[in-house]
């Protein structure tokens, strides 16, 4: 099954303009081709190609790191060599996993002792590590059944509507049924009191999201914790708690710190947390943190023997780079507690910079709250003439990436705009943004209604379709132009 498909309207060629400096020959698109090219040349015609992605710093949509010192820029080009997976040859990167393994662990209380190492792995992403933490509360769950004599063929997992598609990946790809709560008008994360209702024999974990991707929000992983011991202590179960704390693991400890969700709560078997968000790697680097060695069942463990010790492994890829686990060590002491809680309140900061901006204009609805992740998702207050999508279409003429999306069942009829914050946004950027913004909405309002219906999406979808119509007619004409020339005066 091929997944990729090509650019629609294109040729099979892939032309360059300096490029023919040192090559006047196009390249096939889709097929290697048959002779070398000298470097320059290569090189050229991939960064011709790549001007045209978004530029990352106003990538808007991203909760992704954009931005490291030097300083790590160059440890990172060091080591983009090494295989991680080659603990023989490379015991230091293991070593300073391992330190991260344990300094996030502190971080989230894990209940160690003054001698105890933390239980936990490096991962490429929150995806990953989700992908394990399931698992091992699948097999938990399953080997709990069969000492019970009980089937153990139909495991769920509760969540909210508002979870990462990484969690329906885990469900269908390892056959557990995923059980969502579904989102209410003005409430867009996970109700505690209805994911414990949903809690039955088979339920391997509750899931909870510290920030929601949606609208930066934390779920109550407290009351769900309060809530689910009643229901345990009821039945005589022991459904435990997995907090997918991507976009919040590094940030509630310095903004929240009295905040419980957490291990000190004893409900909370496990935590995944991105580095390469608001841990401030860039991208290719998860954590997933348990909180004791029996949440991890052994038998899910591979035991690599390295100078003689024994190096206990649990991942789902084999080969990976180095590079972003050094660069998650030098963030950590680079940075320390102090630094980490400097940068995340200055993007909180900057956060309420743009939306006291927003609500100047008097044009939105602020969906976000204050306390959570640092971002503004906010919808418009009246869309009868124009609706969310044109707004991040347009937005895109000023070079900003602003995503526009609807909320998941059963808030679906509610479209937002979202903005997430980092570190390399700054204030300047923030007014910037929001000025953009009201020169949008002036345009938009001196344009004739382009949402006929309340079914703004469809009619947001239709008028991008048409656009992009008319942009591949000119590409086309602009094309049979270039090649018609070329075929007269033979210039490349």
């Amino acid at each position: 099954m091929v997944l990729s498909h090509g650019v629609s309207g294109s040729d099979d060629s892939v032309h360059s303009t300096f490029a023919s400096r040192y090559v006047r020959t196009s390249l096939p698109r889709f097929r290697m081709p048959e002779q070398s090219i000298p470097k320059e040349a290569a090189y050229q015609i991939i960064n011709d190609e790549l001007m045209l992605d978004g530029n990352p710093r106003l990538n808007l949509a991203s909760f992704v790191t954009t931005w490291m010192e030097p300083e790590c820029d160059k440890l990172i080009q060091a080591s983009v060599n090494k295989n991680y997976v080659d603990m023989d040859e490379y015991p230091v990167t293991t070593e300073l996993q391992n330190r991260c393994v344990n300094m996030i662990a502190h971080l989230f209380n894990a209940p160690l002792g003054d001698s105890e190492t933390a239980v936990g792995v490096g991962t490429v992403g929150s995806s990953e590590a989700i992908m394990l933490a399931g698992l091992a509360f699948k097999r938990r769950w399953q080997n709990k059944m069969k000492a019970a004599g009980k089937p153990c063929d139909k495991p769920n997992i509760v969540t909210g509507a508002n979870v990462q598609v990484c969690w329906e990946k885990f469900a269908r790809y390892f056959e557990v049924e995923l059980k969502e709560v579904k989102l209410s008008d003005g409430y867009y994360v996970m109700d505690p009191a209805k994911a414990v209702d949903l809690v039955d024999e088979n339920t391997i974990c509750v899931a909870a999201i510290l920030g929601s991707t949606l609208n930066g929000e934390f779920e109550d992983v407290k009351l769900l914790n309060d809530l689910l011991a009643e229901k345990n202590a009821k039945t005589g179960w022991d459904t435990a708690i997995h907090v997918d704390a991507a976009s919040g693991g590094f940030i509630a400890p310095f903004l929240y710190p009295e905040l419980e969700w957490d291990f000190r709560l004893p409900l909370v078997k496990s935590i995944n947390v991105s580095g390469h968000k608001y841990g401030l790697v860039y991208a290719g680097i998860g954590w997933c943190i348990w909180r004791s060695k029996e949440d991890l069942p052994e038998e899910l463990i591979f035991h690599i023997n390295y100078l003689g010790a024994d190096q206990p492994t649990f991942t789902l890829n084999f080969s990976k780079g180095s590079s972003q686990v050094i660069a998650q060590y030098y963030q950590l002491i680079r940075l320390g507690f102090e630094g980490y809680k400097n940068i995340m309140e200055n993007c909180q900061e900057n956060a309420m910079v743009l939306k006291r901006g927003l609500e100047k204009t008097g044009r939105f609805n602020i969906v976000s709250k204050d306390n959570g992740v640092p971002l503004v998702a906010f919808s418009l207050k009246d869309s009868s003439r124009h609706n969310e999508f044109e707004i991040s279409d347009f937005l895109r003429r000023f070079g900003w990436i602003v995503p526009a999306y609807t909320m998941p069942p059963d808030a679906q009829h509610v479209t937002v705009l979202r903005v997430v914050i980092r570190e390399d946004f700054s204030r300047t950027l923030a007014e910037r943004l929001v000025l953009d913004i009201e020169k949008v909405m002036h345009e938009l309002d001196a344009l004739p209604a382009r949402v006929a219906n309340g079914d703004s999406a469809t009619a947001a979808a239709a008028a991008s379709e048409r656009e992009m119509a008319k942009q591949r007619e000119v590409i086309s004409l602009w094309k049979r132009a270039v090649l018609a020339k070329k075929k007269t005066n033979g210039v490349c």
